[in-house]
């Protein structure tokens, strides 16, 4: 938690207590289920939620704003996001049905009502987003075709709608790949955060 409040120092109370409730919650389903390597665990709050948040330093959402989080795995970057921005309305979605019954159960124990988990293909969900969040669940081209058509056009905050994509290591090649009709741009993790994990990590915009 301190290596959140370093970085996220104007959370509420609220905020603060489910931050802070996410490493129990997330610890009893990993005996269950195994979510996250025991060594990811260990580096709980870096490698999994302040990497999350690190969408929070790119763009601050308005009320209303629809977010989809495709491929959510354990709830990944959705969960996080939807406690620092409960103001916006979040999708989260993942084809395996038992870490949908995760991200169900947690945001139930955190009463997050902007918060809704379907088990799904990313491909046949309806209706448009203003973003779609994800953490590296495939190269980015397949996953820009993926989402395409998902997207809405009408732009409601500091940045275009489009794609959030987090992935590490040299993404040149990915990056060139991606259809042309595609704007991509790329930020570094380490200009936010000053932890080594992040030295190669990158955050990703599609527009």
């Amino acid at each position: 938690m301190d290596l959140i409040l370093k970085y996220f120092n104007h959370l509420s109370n609220k905020q603060k207590e489910q931050f802070e409730a996410l490493l129990p919650l997330f610890e009893d389903w990993n005996s269950k289920i195994n979510l996250i390597s025991r060594k990811d665990m260990d580096h709980f709050y870096e490698r999994h939620v302040l990497h999350s948040m690190a969408i929070a330093k790119f763009m601050r959402p308005t009320f209303g704003i629809k977010i989809m989080d495709a491929g959510t795995g354990g709830g990944f970057p959705g969960i996080p996001l939807a406690i620092l921005f409960p103001e916006a309305s979040f999708l989260l979605v993942d084809s395996i049905g038992k870490k949908i019954k995760v991200v169900e159960s947690i945001a139930e124990s955190l009463e997050l009502n902007n918060v809704k988990a379907v088990q799904q293909r990313i491909e046949q969900v309806e209706g448009r987003f203003d973003f779609i969040i994800s953490r590296a669940v495939t190269a980015l081209p397949d996953f820009v075709r993926w989402t395409e058509g998902k997207i809405d056009g009408n732009s409601k905050c500091n940045k275009a709608n489009g794609i959030i994509y987090l992935k590490g290591g040299d993404l040149e090649a990915e990056i060139k790949l991606t259809p042309k009709h595609k704007t991509v741009k790329t930020y570094p993790l380490s200009a936010w955060f000053e932890e080594p994990f992040f030295d190669t990590k990158k955050l990703l915009h599609v527009y």
